[in-house]
C-alpha cells in the first residue's frame, strides 16, 4: 500500500486549501482513510477519517464545519477540503490507512502512512 499527499502550501487565514491522498497497491474496500496532522513540537493528533465502502466520517472538534474529507473510488484518491483556514491549522498533515476498520481517532491503529504535506496558515 503507498500513500502520496499533495496539495499543502501556503494560505492566508480565512482561505482554502484541498489536500488529496492517492491511494494505490490494492483495492481498499473495507479500509478507512484519515488525515492527521502535526505541528511543531507536538503530537500527531486526528483531524478527519471516512469509511472508504459506506462513505461514513469523522471529524475532529476543530475540522466540523469548516474540513469536509471525500473520497473518489474510481481514482483512488481521498481528499480533505479545507476551508476557513486558522494559524491554528498550520502543521505537516498525513494521510493514513487502516485494515481491518478499528479505532478511527488514534494514530496508532493506523498502519500505513503517507509521507505528509506541510500546511502554513499566515495571520
Amino acid at each position: 500500500v503507498q500513500l502520496q499527499a499533495s496539495g499543502g502550501g501556503l494560505v492566508q487565514a480565512g482561505g482554502s486549501l484541498r489536500l488529496s491522498c492517492a491511494a494505490s497497491g490494492r483495492t481498499f474496500s473495507n479500509w478507512r482513510m484519515g488525515w492527521f496532522r502535526q505541528a511543531p513540537a507536538e503530537e500527531r493528533e486526528f483531524v478527519a477519517a471516512i469509511n472508504w465502502n459506506s462513505g461514513n466520517t469523522y471529524y475532529t472538534d476543530s475540522a466540523k464545519g469548516r474540513f469536509t474529507i471525500s473520497r473518489d473510488h474510481a481514482k483512488n484518491i481521498v481528499y480533505l477540503q479545507m476551508n476557513g483556514l486558522k494559524p491554528g491549522d498550520t502543521a505537516v498533515y498525513y494521510c493514513a490507512a487502516q485494515y481491518p476498520m478499528d479505532r478511527p481517532l488514534i494514530a496508532s491503529a493506523y498502519g500505513y502512512w503517507g509521507q505528509g504535506t506541510l500546511v502554513t496558515v499566515s495571520s
